[in-house]
């Protein structure tokens, strides 16, 4: 008689075994974990969180680094809070990268609504996306945009409002409709600040992101967050520093107005030329565009990124500001994941 494995009588040292099976079998999350030094976070998250408690009692609250590293998590996964919370539960690999044990208390998903909130309201999260750029330049020889850099923009959306015609009338003009004023618990969620825009013949609701990225390393070096229905090229001069030696994009960015943009901070466009009706590209402009985008198309690798591992651009949040911090979030996790790249695959010597 044919035997089988048997199930259900689990050994003293079996959890053991399995937890060191887990930190064995590497997965991005795990490796991300053991590089980034996390202590250079730590002065500006415990800032955020330095308020004293009201009163005696009640229940510890969790270390700061270790509900920012839940947010980490959160967003390499596109994970809800409370999915979050019972992922981290029901996961080794999640409690491995946070160094949490089984029998360890694990933040609820309210706790980490929280917590981020808290972060949104200190505007922490634009503070944590320089001090790591800072930190790879710095400790790492990153020598950011020193190549060129490539400018983008994609779509995040967000959960599509049910509103009448007036209602959205009044919300796209800025105002506030009377039919929301009258019910706070309706205004709370809706969202005021996503747009509705047309792209290619499909319809976006949401907010876009547009991004710097470094040529070489691919890494997001500056990020502007609007409504979805403003056009790429607005965000780009707030983008564009000087120092960015060259600049590469799509025909969305051309036009006279950005050339002389770039002309007053020494920057060199190589941006694809856009033809017109009774004026269409040249055989000699087409090869010029297809050349630009050997380097241009590099930073659709990040939104892949984005949009395909993290499940990132479809944000649950409600309203700009909390949707730009969210967003920060993303980029910032983002180059965490880039940089583990580059130093596993040695793509950068200095790394």
């Amino acid at each position: 008689m044919a035997s089988f494995i048997h199930f259900g009588n689990p050994g003293l040292f079996d959890e053991f075994v399995q937890n060191l099976d887990v930190a064995a079998f590497e997965t991005p999350l795990l490796r991300v974990g053991k590089l980034v030094q996390w202590e250079v976070f730590d002065p500006l998250i415990m800032n955020a969180v330095s308020s004293q408690p009201k009163g005696p009692g009640g229940r510890p609250r969790f270390h700061p680094m270790l509900m920012f590293k839940v947010l980490v998590l959160q967003r390499l996964h596109g994970l809800a809070d409370d999915a979050t919370s019972f992922q981290i539960t029901d996961r080794n690999s999640f409690r491995a990268f946070l160094g949490l044990t089984p029998g360890d208390a694990v933040p609820d998903g309210q706790t980490i609504s929280d917590f981020c909130a808290l972060l949104i309201e200190t505007k922490t999260f634009e503070s944590l996306f320089d001090t790591f750029l800072a930190h790879l330049q710095k400790e790492h020889g990153l020598a950011l945009a020193k190549e060129g850099v490539m400018v983008d923009a994609s779509f995040a959306e967000v959960p599509k409002q049910r509103n009448n015609r007036e209602d959205n009338a009044q919300i796209k003009a800025g105002e506030v409709p009377q039919s929301l004023q009258d019910n706070a618990k309706v205004k709370v969620h809706k969202d005021l600040d996503a747009r509705w825009t047309k792209k290619n013949n499909e319809t976006h609701y949401g907010y876009k992101d547009h991004v710097k990225v470094d040529v070489k390393d691919k890494l997001i070096l500056k990020a502007v967050i609007t409504a979805a229905s403003v056009h790429d090229s607005q965000a780009f001069d707030e983008l564009i520093d000087e120092g960015d030696r060259v600049v590469y994009a799509d025909s969305a960015y051309s036009g006279a107005p950005i050339e002389t943009a770039l002309a007053a901070k020494n920057v060199e466009p190589q941006i694809n030329e856009k033809g017109t009706r009774g004026h269409p590209l040249t055989d000699e402009q087409k090869a010029s565009n297809r050349e630009k985008s050997r380097t241009r198309s590099r930073v659709e690798h990040v939104f892949a990124q984005m949009s395909g591992s993290m499940k990132a651009l479809y944000q649950r949040c409600i309203g700009m500001k909390r949707n730009t911090a969210c967003l920060i979030l993303t980029n910032l996790v983002y180059n965490m994941l880039r940089f583990e790249q580059i130093v596993r695959l040695n793509l950068n010597s200095a790394a």
